[in-house]
């Protein structure tokens, strides 16, 4: 308003579309652009409200999609470094391990990590149950490496006094004698991260993510990698299946019909 000089009933729908484009220009993000329009269309809802002014001059003009930030994705060479990190000789060590190749393999949630109980393995058929959102059930195949990592794993787990309730727990603090937290597993997994010197912010749900990402990239249908999840909905995988510009290209080149060289006969 104070851009163009004039009172607030004189200002119309052209000068909100400028003042938007202002803020991309500048290099406002989508959620800082929309905040902004939110405001000024508060604003006019009083002077609406208020009678001084006839007609809301914000109608028609459309907020920018904020969009969804992609958390990192790790390769499987850094994965594979930080497993090498770890000193199996050690109770900490060969239970840390398993964790990451759980996440890993799994892509499980920390809370699903976490929570994970003995009676959910089932080695023998290859998977794992896993108690999501709103207590409902998946099963998730687990890779012969993760199943390696868990029984050395529970060598160690099995000289644990655990406390009374939590026996059936899989990741046990081995100080506490109760299941580990997920605070803890942050803890551990930002630890590993600074000793393998990796550079990308990674958590417990960046092995999620990587899962999700390799799956896509290995040639699995997004409904797969949807129900692996646990996704109700496919729109909430979508955000995992974003596929590098580079690779993306070389897809479209080889596949579209366009692109196919003649076949001379």
């Amino acid at each position: 308003i104070h851009t163009y000089g004039v009172v607030p009933q004189s200002v119309e729908p052209q000068m909100i579309e400028r003042f938007m484009g202002w803020l991309y220009d500048n290099g406002r993000s989508g959620a800082s652009q929309a905040r902004r329009l939110s405001g000024v269309k508060s604003f006019y809802n009083f002077l609406l409200l208020k009678d001084r002014v006839e007609q809301l001059p914000t109608e028609g003009v459309v907020a920018p999609k904020a969009g969804r930030m992609l958390p990192d994705t790790l390769t499987i060479d850094e994965i594979d470094a930080m497993l090498a990190t770890f000193d199996i000789r050690e109770s900490k060590g060969c239970r840390n391990s398993a964790i990451v190749e759980v996440l890993y393999s799994c892509g499980l949630r920390v809370s699903e990590l976490t929570s994970l109980r003995l009676q959910d393995l089932f080695f023998g058929e290859g998977y794992i149950r896993v108690i999501g959102k709103g207590d409902k059930q998946r099963l998730v195949p687990i890779s012969s490496r993760a199943i390696a990592e868990l029984e050395a794993y529970f060598e160690d787990r099995n000289r644990i006094s655990i406390k009374p309730g939590f026996e059936d727990y899989v990741f046990i603090s081995e100080r506490l004698k109760k299941p580990l937290s997920r605070i803890t597993v942050f803890h551990h997994i930002k630890e590993l991260v600074e000793r393998v010197g990796i550079k990308k912010t990674v958590s417990p749900h960046t092995f999620r993510h990587s899962f999700a990402t390799h799956l896509l990239e290995g040639g699995a249908n997004l409904r797969v990698i949807q129900v692996m999840l646990g996704h109700e909905s496919i729109s909430t995988t979508e955000i995992y299946a974003h596929i590098d510009s580079t690779r993306l290209r070389e897809e479209i080149v080889l596949h579209h019909p366009r692109n196919r060289k003649t076949q001379k006969m």
